[in-house]
């Protein structure tokens, strides 16, 4: 199976120093393409600026920018069986971006933002995605709710959803608790390591991919 994943944040200039991003360690996504690379499954991962190691047996595109992640996905994800959509992508960019260093002059500072390219909504009405579609969503309230909105909406096989208002799991820690939401079913994983999490998605994904499509490529 060829999986196509998505991990870490996104950088959005505002000038030659500073950026707007958010949160996310990348923790997830590496471990889940670790995971599928111990089940000698072809992995290619895109992911934003991290302090983390690429994975051994693992194709690495490094990319800073929604725009520059959303590129690397349409390019590479009509070649893919499954892909995982994990990165914590930016909604909102800067209309410009300053030349120069902005200055600190008046008491405020007004940016205007434009949305960012959709990646997850446009995986099967734009690219054409075929294969099995997972995506994240990162949940202060109504979990499971805004989970299945998001399944319907975009078009996916599987969410993993998480409450990043929880202390302690999600957004730049090293463990997680997440809730499975698909068409028929809903599957919730205990607190566990993003590590040991990895494994038992993995193991969900590839037997859901296989259960839709058959046969193994």
């Amino acid at each position: 199976m060829k999986v196509l994943i998505t991990a870490g944040p996104t950088r959005e200039p505002i000038d030659p120093v500073r950026f707007l991003t958010n949160r996310s360690s990348g923790r997830m996504g590496y471990a889940l393409a670790e995971a599928f690379a111990r089940r000698e499954e072809q992995v290619l991962l895109i992911s934003g600026p991290t302090q983390l190691d690429i994975p051994d047996h693992v194709d690495f595109i490094p990319v800073e920018t929604a725009q520059e992640m959303y590129d690397a996905v349409a390019h590479y994800l009509p070649k893919m069986d499954a892909a995982i959509f994990c990165a914590a992508v930016a909604d909102y960019t800067p209309v410009t971006v300053a030349a120069q260093k902005i200055k600190k002059s008046a008491d405020t500072l007004t940016l205007e933002l434009k949305k960012t390219p959709d990646i997850l909504g446009s995986a099967r009405q734009v690219i054409g995605f075929q294969g099995y579609l997972v995506g994240f969503a990162a949940e202060t309230e109504d979990l499971e709710q805004n989970a299945r909105t998001k399944l319907e909406r975009k078009g996916c096989d599987m969410i993993i959803a998480n409450n990043v208002s929880r202390a302690g799991i999600g957004f730049d820690s090293a463990e997680n608790e997440v809730l499975i939401v698909e068409a028929a079913e809903n599957t919730a994983l205990p607190r566990d390591t993003k590590e040991h999490l990895a494994q038992h998605l993995a193991d969900i994904i590839s037997e859901r991919w296989l259960r839709k499509h058959g046969t193994m490529s």
